[in-house]
């Protein structure tokens, strides 16, 4: 039922993202008239990367090292008024203040019995990738809601939503203090790759079997302190903090040998490059 609903969410999506520019102007239909709305003018590209501490793998119990890239495409002029750490890749193709839609994608990592011992016997997480659509809301000049739909790609074939509320302050003129709450979800496929133990896994880890369905994968909250450190260089320190339940709280993996409590605190510094087109 869940990845039922998850497909036909992201099916709705993504005809939203294709045909909401198409509607607002016939001219799109033709190559220079696309070029011309769509394309051509000024880019900003932010580029950087982030440095964690975090649990060695989702619903382990110990930290390891985590570094990740940041990655944002967007009209000059019309980029984000906030983003999160938590935000995976994406362009915004449709953004007029209030409502902004497009494109996400998400770095898989591979998962084995080199990751952790705790992973020794079980089927190894190929390194892959999710795809899908992400859509922001502003209510508010000091709120953001956002929503994330991604199905996976050679590392699972499940579907993953994640859903997030940051309130957004500015402190100071090159400073801003945020926060809020975060919800993920996932179908039974996603889990199954992450979370399940068939019968020769558990002979091989000795853990117990456990088949997972889909459901409420995690909630928790976040906060960050980000500082505009010149006019293209961003920088911050941020903190999180997540709850796995459902599927992922009552897997063998997370019971016997992981935690459901799951924590990270980094860094993150990013440079933002103009362009025009």
């Amino acid at each position: 039922m869940l990845r039922s609903s998850l497909k036909t969410a992201v099916a709705a999506g993504v005809l939203a993202v294709l045909a909401t520019p198409a509607l607002a102007q016939s001219s799109s239909y033709t190559p220079t008239g696309f070029w011309d709305n769509y394309i051509a003018g000024g880019w900003s590209l932010e580029l950087g990367a982030t440095a964690a501490m975090g649990s060695k793998y989702e619903g382990a119990k110990d930290f390891s090292f985590l570094p990740s890239p940041i990655i944002s495409l967007s009209r000059q002029g019309k980029g984000p008024a906030f983003t999160s750490r938590n935000d995976n890749p994406g362009l915004g193709l449709l953004d007029n203040g209030f409502l902004r839609i497009g494109p996400v994608g998400k770095i898989l990592f591979e998962r084995d019995g080199s990751t952790d011992d705790d992973l020794k016997g079980l089927k190894p997480v190929r390194w892959g990738g999710e795809l899908g659509i992400f859509a922001d809301i502003y209510p508010t000049e000091w709120l953001r809601l956002r929503a994330e739909l991604r199905h996976g790609i050679r590392s699972h074939h499940g579907l993953v939503a994640d859903i997030a509320a940051d309130a957004f302050y500015d402190i100071a003129p090159d400073w801003r203090i945020s926060g809020g709450p975060r919800v993920s979800l996932a179908t039974r496929s996603y889990f199954d790759a992450y979370y399940g133990v068939n019968l020769q896994e558990s002979l091989a880890s000795g853990l117990s079997p456990y088949s997972p369905g889909g459901g409420l994968k995690s909630v928790g909250v976040g906060g960050a302190l980000t500082w505009k450190t010149t006019d293209k260089i961003t920088t911050s320190a941020f903190a999180e903090y997540s709850r796995l339940t459902g599927p992922a709280s009552k897997s063998s993996l997370v019971k016997e040998r992981g935690s459901p409590n799951q924590f990270t605190i980094g860094v993150s510094a990013s440079y933002r490059f103009d362009f025009n087109l």
